[in-house]
């Protein structure tokens, strides 16, 4: 079982190919407003570095957000082309989970006009709902930070995020309908809590 997993959402291009339950090959690299660019030739060289080829992929994860507007999109819509044409299943993970990973830790993220997406989770579980919320507003005191941490008076911390789609495959959330697919953004304090997952 081949899985190909990619974020978009944010600063980073994220690529990784999964078998089974082993990460056999990763692209991480900030491509800020490039993504869409560098996707395409960099999922080549991967898959091509991996001995595989389109037709090895049996599944596809992406994040859904919250995140760019336009960074969401991409990875969401070739997934979404790819699985349409291929019959295959498509997952969704919440970015900030992804970055979160199974750690215990507040994430942190740039939403843009003096606004962060944020939430604390442990051990891959959201502690309270992922909101959207004035720089200002948010106390983190204590809390270890994952993300754009200079944005509170901390140093940015990014981790492995191709390994943390492996780590949370638990956390997967199996779309029914593959056009029905769509991206998460937090406008406000709205949270999204997925309620059905991935199929061990």
């Amino acid at each position: 079982m081949i899985t190909l997993c990619m974020d978009t959402s944010h600063t980073w291009l994220v690529i990784g190919l999964i078998r089974d339950n082993e990460l056999i090959g990763k692209y991480q690299e900030k491509c800020w407003k490039k993504q869409s660019e560098e996707l395409f030739p960099q999922l080549v060289n991967l898959m091509t570095s991996c001995g595989l080829t389109s037709e090895d992929i049996d599944q596809i994860v992406i994040s859904r957000g919250p995140g760019s507007y336009t960074g969401v999109r991409i990875a969401m819509t070739v997934a979404k082309v790819f699985c349409s044409m291929r019959n295959l299943p498509i997952y969704t993970l919440s970015s900030l989970l992804l970055y979160a990973g199974k750690k215990d830790c507040r994430v942190v993220t740039d939403a843009r006009g003096h606004r962060v997406y944020t939430c604390t989770f442990r051990d891959g579980k959201a502690l309270q709902e992922e909101s959207a919320i004035a720089i200002e507003e948010l106390d983190c005191q204590g809390e270890d930070i994952v993300g754009d941490g200079s944005l509170v008076g901390c140093e940015d911390n990014w981790p492995d995020i191709a390994q943390n789609f492996l780590d949370l495959k638990d956390e997967w959330v199996k779309a029914e309908n593959v056009h029905l697919v769509t991206p998460e953004y937090l406008k406000s304090s709205a949270s999204y809590l997925p309620n059905k997952k991935h199929d061990s």
